[in-house]
């Protein structure tokens, strides 16, 4: 009996210490802040890049941040687009083809600049906020699929341009497991982040090289 009492104690010291790792990184993925500032009207949109599929034709994913932010131009949230992402994971450069499906939604050509250098998240930011700056923008709203906004967030809170973020839907294609599965991956990748700062590099902020 005092055997079968230590092991069910030892149990639920397991589980409870397996919770709180858990569930500190979930803790901290939901407090990561998604704006920096009240604005509601942006001088641009930026996009954050996912890639085409192999025959060029826009991802799930790619084509649901397209189409939010087509919504977003047509409510008058921002005058311009910036489609950011080079041939990060196949030859296809994922801003240009984020630009034509924009186009094809009715968005003028003119009003959509592409970055199509970025390989990652941090360099999209990068990138586009040389383009912002170059076009002398001072504020950004950051569209993204709803699991990858914090890890943007924890970027774009190095930079000093007024930014906010806002989801695109979630394919319709997707089942709530391949969500899970995909939520599960960022809040990983946040609390790395968070753990152990970015990984050095010559495109991050100065301050960036620090954790959050």
């Amino acid at each position: 009996m005092a055997r079968r009492t230590v092991l069910a104690l030892v149990s639920i010291l397991c589980l409870s210490f397996v919770g709180v790792i858990l569930v500190r990184p979930v803790i901290f993925y939901r407090s990561i802040p998604t704006a920096n500032t009240d604005l509601t009207h942006f001088d641009t949109l930026i996009v954050l890049g996912t890639p085409c599929r192999l025959d060029g034709v826009p991802s799930p994913e790619q084509r649901e941040r397209v189409l939010e932010s087509v919504r977003e131009y047509q409510r008058g949230v921002a005058p311009y687009l910036i489609m950011t992402g080079g041939p990060a994971h196949n030859r296809f450069v994922e801003a240009h083809c984020m630009k034509l499906f924009a186009v094809s939604q009715g968005v003028p050509a003119d009003a959509i600049l592409e970055e199509a250098q970025a390989q990652n998240t941090i360099q999209n930011i990068y990138f586009s906020n040389q383009l912002m700056t170059a076009h002398n923008w001072h504020s950004a709203e950051v569209i993204s699929s709803p699991s990858h906004l914090p890890r943007a967030s924890l970027i774009l809170q190095h930079y000093s341009f007024a930014w906010r973020t806002h989801p695109a839907n979630w394919p319709s294609s997707y089942n709530i497991a391949e969500i899970a599965i995909i939520y599960a991956s960022e809040i990983r990748n946040c609390w790395q982040i968070h753990s152990h700062g970015f990984t050095p590099g010559t495109l991050l902020p100065a301050t960036a090289s620090q954790a959050p």
